[in-house]
């Protein structure tokens, strides 16, 4: 099936498996000698090639390092792009050099909020309340089999609107790639880094992407060394907030992503079968009590939650 939709140019090339994601995609590596692409079969979920191509050139145009295009067949669902390799920013991490390889993904943040926004879908308090309800059905509910009671549900209610009240105070409209952690930043050969599953970016907050970044669910460091990289970003984007707010700006943003992963794994599970992200819930756990109890906004919260998951 893969070789009747490409072209000639590729018709002799081997064909292997190469990775899949939390969606419905696959990827597929094309080589020939020193040559190496990326088939993207997108088959089972069309609807998403179009938002990857749009994305992919407002990246293009803010000069971040994403996958050139080079074939697509829209109505098959696949795409031929550049091959950034197999070694993403996960497999390179450790205590040693994650200072500056995280240094340098914060660069590329940077250049990323400076795409053009235009016409991308707002983050803005229906959606943050969206994805925050997830974890009520999905990872409370259905997966922890827990019953709120009324004053359980009305303190949780009141808490999330806090959150996503002060989520909103900090700048706002600018690109979010949503999904930008280590295993979506590749390590070329040259060791610049290629960034990579974009395609469902939004106009949102300052934080986000950071967020995603500092805040890995597949790997964690100090907190102290972490917001120290937290205001090395604040003082390339916003120079004049002070220390504390920032870092509250970041930690908030924090809890709403956590969330929302919380909800997103479980149904990961649950719903789609995909059993491996579950492994990764317990720190995705870990970072939201730890970070809810640190705000007295957040306390009870932090309460709740110990209570639920014990």
């Amino acid at each position: 099936m893969i070789k009747k939709i490409l072209k000639n140019k590729y018709i002799d090339f081997t064909i292997t498996a190469a990775s899949a994601d939390a969606s419905f995609r696959k990827y597929y590596r094309l080589q020939k000698a020193d040559e190496s692409y990326l088939l993207m079969d997108a088959s089972l979920e069309k609807e998403s090639l179009k938002p990857f191509l749009n994305v992919t050139q407002r990246l293009l145009a803010a000069g971040v390092n994403v996958p050139k295009i080079y074939q697509q067949d829209l109505q098959k669902g696949y795409l031929v792009i550049e091959d950034f390799g197999s070694l993403d920013l996960l497999q390179k991490l450790n205590s040693t050099n994650f200072q500056k390889l995280y240094r340098q993904a914060i660069d590329e943040i940077v250049k990323m909020q400076k795409a053009d926004v235009t016409g991308l879908p707002l983050y803005d308090k229906v959606f943050l309340h969206f994805e925050m309800d997830l974890m009520q059905e999905w990872y409370l509910e259905k997966k922890l089999q827990k019953k709120l009671s009324d004053t359980e549900e009305k303190l949780l209610k009141a808490t999330l609107d806090t959150i996503s009240d002060i989520v909103l105070q900090q700048p706002q409209n600018l690109f979010v790639h949503r999904d930008y952690h280590s295993r979506n930043i590749m390590i070329k050969d040259d060791g610049e880094l290629g960034i990579i599953d974009y395609q469902d970016a939004m106009s949102g907050a300052l934080t986000y992407d950071l967020v995603s970044l500092l805040k890995d669910c597949y790997i964690s460091f100090d907190r102290d060394a972490i917001l120290k990289l937290v205001l090395y970003f604040r003082d390339r984007v916003s120079p004049t907030t002070s220390d504390e707010l920032f870092i509250k700006w970041f930690d908030f943003m924090g809890m709403q992503r956590h969330i929302k992963v919380l909800g997103i794994f479980s149904r990961l599970h649950l719903r789609d079968g995909k059993d491996g992200y579950l492994k990764d819930i317990p720190l995705t756990l870990h970072y939201l009590v730890d970070i809810t109890q640190r705000y007295s906004e957040t306390k009870e919260l932090a309460k709740l939650l110990k209570e639920l998951t014990v």
